[in-house]
């Protein structure tokens, strides 16, 4: 993907970017803990050649400890260099999180961002097993492990206790939010009301700092931190998932040019389908989960 003149930091992006550039990260889709994200993060952070970073979102949100990472990794980077955040369709939830590390924060007008608060959603399926006649039954070392289940209510005791988790990750949610923003506690915890907010209404909230896109944070970038105009900006991404496909290698090897494109694609496909199908395990930190109805019936926490 070539980005006013920039270069893929893959393939022949390798070469591009030996010379001083501006990175450009792409966090979309749900969030998880990526560990080959993480390490192309602290790369960029070590990386002498690269003078600045803009962030690139359009995510929902995901897990709290993929978006708590995210925040911890792009806070070391702008230790180093400045680095932007440029909110396009979505960023709500963990990716308001992820955000809110930079130094510099856009929006478009009608982006849709916020979404600070914390979810609890697990199902009870107590009256569908009566009706088959199953009866579910357990043997704990206390009563409060591994509650909530789904084979009968939640107990007052059981429901403290998930409220106590969650208000411990909604302070902890609201606090930098108050940090990285230079809001009062108070205030923050007004805006902390799980509402999604527009780009406009968010700065006039000052939850962002500029209506705009990419450009913007490009030109933040210039203006403010002093960076060359003529920098080049580089996508960097993860290491690439062809490379842990289920196919053997060898294998490919014997087939021809337009075979080997159509089984990686079938099977990057297939990937794909398996991943967006999965819920989400854990703290999730989300606005819209890609499949709600199946985290709702499996349990997961969720800022909302």
């Amino acid at each position: 993907m070539l980005l006013w003149g920039g270069a893929e930091a893959t393939g022949l992006g390798e070469l591009a970017r030996s010379e001083k550039h501006i990175a450009r990260i792409e966090i979309s889709g749900p969030i998880t803990y990526d560990r080959r994200q993480l390490e192309m993060l602290e790369a960029i952070a070590k990386d002498d050649t690269v003078q600045g970073v803009i962030v690139s979102i359009n995510s929902p949100g995901g897990t709290t400890s993929g978006g708590e990472a995210l925040y911890n990794a792009l806070r070391k980077i702008a230790e180093k260099k400045p680095v932007t955040a440029s909110i396009t369709t979505l960023g709500a939830s963990a990716a308001y999180l992820s955000a809110i590390a930079s130094d510099h924060l856009v929006a478009q007008y009608t982006s849709l961002t916020g979404s600070i608060g914390v979810l609890f959603q697990y199902g009870n399926a107590k009256g569908l097993l009566d009706k088959i006649g199953v009866e579910m039954d357990a043997i704990k070392s206390a009563p409060l492990k591994a509650e909530p289940n789904f084979y009968e209510p939640a107990t007052p005791e059981v429901k403290e206790a998930l409220q106590d988790l969650i208000d411990d990750t909604y302070m902890w949610f609201v606090g930098l939010v108050a940090e990285r923003r230079g809001l009062s506690q108070e205030r923050a915890l007004q805006l902390a009301n799980g509402q999604v907010y527009t780009g406009h209404q968010a700065k006039g909230l000052e939850l962002i700092d500029e209506i705009g896109g990419e450009q913007a944070a490009h030109q933040w970038l210039i203006e403010k931190k002093g960076l060359s105009s003529d920098l080049k900006i580089i996508d960097w991404k993860p290491e690439s998932d062809e490379r842990t496909l289920p196919f053997p290698a060898n294998l490919l090897g014997f087939l021809g040019s337009e075979n080997q494109n159509l089984i990686v694609s079938l099977l990057k496909t297939a990937k794909s389908v398996v991943d967006s199908s999965l819920p989400l395990d854990g703290l999730v930190s989300v606005w819209q989960a890609p499949d709600a109805a199946t985290v709702s019936a499996l349990g997961g926490a969720k800022h909302d």
